[in-house]
């Protein structure tokens, strides 16, 4: 419901026409001058045409990305061929470079699975205390 405003006279009520309504309370005036409208409503929302994701897309997804690193694995095996010599304790030998920093980022691998297992740990007795 519009309020005219304050300052502008009424127009005259015609016959069949009802009252105008009573002036707004001074506190509740205020508030009101300035306002404009909100403007136009968006367009109403299309349905969601795409495929829900399931496990089995995941499990796609992971398949794919483990196929593109076990290309970039034998990439870099093919081209990194040539003997190093290792020494290590008392081992000592000879060993393909690409073999011998496939079984260093294994290590690695290993060392870190191992210190997160000991923080796993560390939270899970945490959370048991409280």
């Amino acid at each position: 419901m519009a309020y005219p405003p304050e300052d502008r006279p009424a127009a005259a009520p015609d016959a069949g026409a009802p009252p105008p309504p009573p002036p707004l309370p001074a506190e509740l005036a205020g508030t009101l001058a300035g306002l404009e409208g909100a403007g136009e409503a968006p367009p109403p929302r299309r349905p969601d045409s795409s495929v829900p994701r399931t496990r089995t897309s995941a499990v796609w997804f992971g398949v794919w990305d483990g196929a593109i690193a076990l290309i970039l694995l034998i990439i870099f095996v093919a081209q990194n061929t040539g003997n190093v010599r290792l020494s290590f304790l008392w081992l000592d030998g000879q060993i393909s470079l690409a073999l011998a920093m496939l079984i260093a980022g294994v290590c690695g691998a290993f060392v870190a699975m191992a210190v997160a297992s000991v923080r796993i740990i560390q939270l899970r007795r945490l959370v048991r205390r409280r």
